[in-house]
Parts: C-alpha cells; structure tokens; sequence
C-alpha cells in the first residue's frame, strides 16, 4: 500500500443504515478516502457514534440532512439510500461528483424492465441509460471509465459470479438454472419491521418473493448478455437467522460432455489472478463463516447425482462484497486506485 495517497472527498448519504455502517467502517482504513459528509434523514443533527457505538473512535461529522451538504466539498458520493428515493437526489449532484449508487434504482438498463419490476416509471431515465453495471470482476473497463455506477445486489453478486463465466464458455446450458438463495436478516435493511424482529426470524427459516423476487430481472440481464440470448432462471431466496451470510446453491444442466471438473477447472482459470474469488479445492464446501467481514467470494462445484447436472456453491458477506465492499473496490477502480486498497482485512473466525 503506498505511504501516501492523494484524498478524496466522500459523502455518504444514508449513512445510518448498515451498509453505511459498513462504509465508514472500511473507509476508516482506506488511504485516499476523507470522509466529509455523512447523511441520515431521521438522524440528521447527531454525531454517528449515537448512531453506531462501534464506530465511535473514529474521528467523524455529524449526521446531516441531504439538503444540508455544499456539494462543492465533495468529488464522491456512496449513495445508501432506499431503493425508490435515490433518483431525485442522485439526478440533482453536480455532474463533478463520481457516484457509488447501492440501491436498485440503476441496475436495470431497461426502463420498461424497471417499470414493470418497481411498479413506477424511472424519474431519471437518461442516468438509467448512463449508469455501468458494477460487477467489477467483469467490467473494469466500464467502471473505470463511469461517473455512475450502479452497485450489484448481493445475491445477483453471489450468484453471477460464478455463474457468467460458464455461460460465457458454454459450459451450462442458459435454459435450465435453479438458484437457490439465502441470506442473513441484515439483506433486509435496518428499519423496524416486524417480520425482521427476533422473534419472528430466530429458530426458523422462510422464502420470501417466491417467483418475484426484484433480483430476478438484474440477474438474467446480465445472464442474458454473456449468453447473447434471453436468459430466464429459477430464483428463490430465503431468510436465515443469522446477522450477515448469503449462501447461494445452484443447479446447473452441463452442455456438451462438459462434467463438474470442467467447471471448476474453468472457474479455477477464470479467477486465478482474482484478489477476491477463491474456486475452492475440489470436496471442499464453502461457508459463510469464511468469508465474515471481507469482500471474498468462495466458490465449489460438485456433480449432481442427476446425471448431466453439476451443482455451484458459491458464498459471501452480503454487507461487504455484497453491498460496501463491492462499493469501495468500484470507487477504487473509479479513481485509478489499487483496487484492493482498503480492503485487505481478513474474514472474521469464528
């Protein structure tokens, strides 16, 4: 890491949630990222630390509203606000102003698909049509260049990860995926709901947008683009009681006489130089726990007893690389950084 970085400016807007949480608490480490402005609407007047007690040694401004902030002290913005409320805002920045968006609101380039999905029309369409997609492994090159990127969501980055590159090589067929998904509480955001409380999560596990779920349609854009032909997938999450984790199983047709090796002999190859993708031995499954507050992905494959079929096991932090992990290795590539730089930490055991 160099000695010294030239600072940028970062405002976090929604910072009360967790993945603004987990913003701050990773930017705290990263050389080049002086954080100005920190937003909470319901917040605004308090210092962070009333906020998050964990963050409470860190030297940091207090919570503003929006409205509040000179947007001349700033050259990047992570934007951590509610799927819905991020347009308005996001169209109104300076046209100076570099942009993280970890909401939904720009991930889908087409605004019809958006429509039907979000049940409104876009309210910025001509950023919709600007926004890059992040998935940084596999579009460095847009996200370099971008001045909005719009961050994955985390199951979308757990599940297409390993799965593009073997749409990409032709190695499955695009025609027959089951992705079986789930995820810890904190996917479903820090507001009191009473079907996130203790007692309605702990000791249980339930589906949830069975057939609907909003992920569906980024996952098959992305599918469909690797595969040059419409993609549909089979998707359903589920809720875990436990605080962060996505555990993603997926069931794959092979094409051709492709087998479960050839799989993870082409992921292997895929993410050898990869900082954040670890193909795991083979017989090894993956687990949540080892990967708990990093921006790491790992990934197994194992053949099916359902002759032709392979299974792709495939684990992350939803809040890190699944959100503000992914975010920071975007804004690092966004200004010509070391794209590690501020995310080195080890997974956190046990």
């Amino acid at each position: 890491m160099p000695e010294s970085v030239d600072q940028i400016r970062i405002a976090i807007l929604g910072a009360s949630g967790y993945t603004g949480a987990e913003l701050v608490r990773m930017l705290a480490r990263h050389p080049a990222a002086d954080v100005r402005v920190l937003t909470a609407e319901r917040q605004a007047g308090k210092p962070l630390a009333e906020v998050f007690p964990h963050l409470a040694y860190l030297n940091l401004p207090n919570l503003v509203k929006i409205e509040q902030v000179d947007w001349s002290e700033i050259d990047f913005v992570f934007c951590g606000l509610p799927h819905g409320t991020t347009q308005e805002i996001i169209r109104a920045l300076p046209h100076t102003v570099k942009i993280v968006d970890l909401s939904a609101d720009f991930r889908l380039s087409d605004p019809a698909s958006y429509a039907q999905w979000y049940g409104h029309e876009h309210a910025a369409v001509e950023l919709q049509r600007e926004a890059v997609y992040g998935l940084t492994e596999f579009n460095r090159q847009g996200v370099r260049s971008a001045r909005l990127v719009a961050n994955p969501g985390c199951y979308p980055t757990a599940t297409l990860i390993p799965l593009l590159p073997l749409v990409l090589d032709g190695l499955i067929q695009t025609d027959d995926i089951i992705v079986d998904a789930k995820s810890g509480v904190s996917g479903a955001g820090r507001d009191a709901k009473q079907a996130n409380l203790f007692c309605e999560v702990s000791e249980g596990m339930h589906a949830y947008g069975v057939g609907h779920h909003r992920h569906m349609p980024e996952m098959e854009q992305e599918l469909s683009i690797a595969a040059g032909v419409p993609v549909t997938m089979a998707f359903t999450p589920h809720l875990i009681p436990m605080n962060r984790g996505e555990f993603i199983t997926t069931y794959v047709k092979l094409a051709g006489k492709n087998g479960p090796d050839d799989l993870r002999a082409a992921l292997a190859a895929r993410f050898e130089n990869e900082p954040f993708v670890q193909v795991l031995p083979a017989g090894v499954v993956p687990h949540t726990k080892h990967v708990r507050g990093s921006n790491q992905v790992h990934i197994s494959v194992f053949k099916d007893r359902l002759p032709g079929r392979a299974i792709v096991l495939s684990v992350l932090d939803n809040l890190v690389k699944g959100a503000s992990g992914q975010a920071i290795q975007n804004f690092n590539v966004m200004n010509g950084l070391i794209e590690t730089m501020g995310l080195e930490q080890a997974p956190m055991f046990p």
